[in-house]
């Protein structure tokens, strides 16, 4: 997957492609899958590196939805559950299954979640990762070691998925180019061309060299996620805006602080939420959170109150809990909630997609979640074929294997043959793009990554043929990011 390359075919000046997408995350990527696939000219366009913002940022978990059970959403629950069980088929290299806990403190508990999780089993038919079971007071101390002991009664554990999602994403990358799809990072789109009032092209640059392009293209996905809006209005400047941006945090820790390979799931925290605690990449990792903001960041940062809320909630379930000086990294995520006048907070709008299409046929994909990455895919496609006349062809990412990258991923050392790799191969353009998204080492250490950013700038200039000049600026760019990763 090389970025030369890429440029090379969006250069083609007669191409009339049948898909331009804008928006290199799950949803755009996954979009770039299931055309390329079915044998469309796909281009898809990302103004920063692919997974910049929520991508890269989830929970880790490919997973139905516990809390969705909850609040009755059988049907979202069910599709959810189904696209887990195509992820570990299709992608058995970064997707596995992972044993959950959840502690009890009332034998009512006990009854009401082990009669929920049996449900959840239910739901997931053939594509089961395996039944729940009751477990006693002395079971669970066996699998959890360090959970608050007073007052306990037992436990229920459950099987999920969990998976890198970074990662994951530059898997599909590659498999739609494998598919033949063109697709570019650092590509910032400005604009359509319209004729007749229809879209039929698409304005972009090369933030690289600054180069502008003017393609011309059937169909035009808009996969922006919680900057859906701004694509949105550019194509009509009477849309309303649709997304109500929520935030989740994560916070990392040493291994220590979760000292089993078994998850733990917190069912209702004192907001309301579920918590988990989940081991990843020889971690521990805490989360999550849902704050209502005014507006969607590519930095967005923790507030101090969802710090709290995370640690204080932990006391109540770990006989040593961590602490904030014990923090290695924290990590945000936006959400790009579909407004709901029903809806008082973020905590209560869907996590299910939503496609609009306006008058110039800009088709906006939004809403969802990781795991139902494909079937959002599938669904946009279809969409876009009908509303422009495309040629009818069946979707086959069902059975679609992803492609699989054998370098090991992630590495907390400082892997030179694995940083020249990513920049030849993945199209890592920044120290960021390395220490974030291809080695992952920000967000399991910030620290770490720090000390590794001046020698990953180094070797990365070496290859792309840059100075000393662009070498500081790499470093003094990466670390006034890594301080939203950093405990204040």
């Amino acid at each position: 997957m090389n970025r030369a390359e890429m440029l090379s075919r969006a250069r083609e000046r007669e191409k009339i492609w049948d898909f331009v997408i804008i928006g290199g995350g799950a949803t755009g990527i996954g979009c770039a899958v299931d055309a390329a696939s079915r044998g469309f000219s796909v281009l898809l366009l990302e103004q920063n590196d692919f997974g910049k913002g929520t991508s890269s940022r989830s929970t880790k978990l490919v997973h139905g939805g516990v809390r969705y059970l909850a609040q009755g959403n059988l049907s979202l629950v069910h599709e959810a559950l189904k696209e887990r069980g195509l992820l570990l088929k299709n992608a058995e290299h970064l997707v596995h299954k992972q044993a959950f806990i959840v502690p009890v403190y009332s034998f009512f508990d006990k009854f009401f979640y082990g009669a929920g999780l049996k449900i959840y089993n239910i739901l997931s038919g053939k594509l089961g990762f395996g039944k729940s079971e009751i477990l006693s007071k002395d079971e669970m101390i066996s699998r959890l070691p360090d959970v608050k002991i007073e007052g306990l009664k037992g436990g229920i554990l459950y099987f999920d998925g969990q998976f890198d999602d970074a990662r994951l994403l530059m898997d599909l990358a590659k498999t739609a180019v494998e598919n033949g799809a063109t697709i570019l990072n650092y590509a910032e789109f400005f604009g359509f061309a319209k004729n007749l009032s229809v879209i039929d092209g698409v304005n972009f640059q090369d933030l690289e060299t600054g180069e502008k392009f003017t393609v011309k293209t059937k169909a035009v996905i808009n996969a922006t996620g919680a900057f859906c809006d701004s694509v949105r209005k550019l194509s009509d400047e009477s849309s309303q805006k649709i997304i109500a941006p929520s935030q989740g945090i994560h916070l990392v820790f040493d291994k220590k602080f979760l000292p089993s390979n078994s998850a733990l799931m917190i069912p209702k925290t004192s907001d309301g939420r579920v918590l988990f605690a989940i081991p990843w990449h020889k971690h521990a990792l805490f989360g999550t959170t849902d704050t209502e903001i005014s507006s969607a960041e590519f930095e967005p940062k923790a507030q101090e109150k969802e710090i709290e809320f995370i640690l204080e909630n932990a006391k109540n379930y770990f006989e040593n809990p961590p602490k904030r000086e014990d923090i290695l990294s924290i990590f945000v995520g936006i959400r790009p909630l579909v407004k709901s006048i029903n809806a008082k907070n973020t905590s209560k709008l869907s996590r299910d997609h939503t496609i609009e299409i306006d008058e110039s046929n800009l088709l906006t994909i939004t809403g969802g979640k990781w795991t139902t990455y494909r079937r959002m895919a599938e669904d946009a496609i279809n969409q876009a074929i009908k509303l422009n006349g495309l040629a009818e062809k069946k979707c086959v990412t069902e059975n679609l294997k992803i492609h699989e990258t054998s370098e090991d991923f992630p590495s907390e050392k400082l892997n030179e043959d694995l940083i020249v790799f990513v920049v030849k191969h993945e199209m890592a353009r920044t120290v960021e793009d390395v220490l974030a998204r291809r080695m992952r080492t920000l967000f399991l250490n910030a620290k770490l990554a720090l000390e590794f950013a001046p020698r990953v700038a180094e070797i990365m200039a070496k290859e792309l043929g840059k100075d000393e000049t662009w070498i500081a600026k790499q470093i003094k760019i990466f670390n006034h990011t890594a301080e939203n990763y950093l405990p204040r």
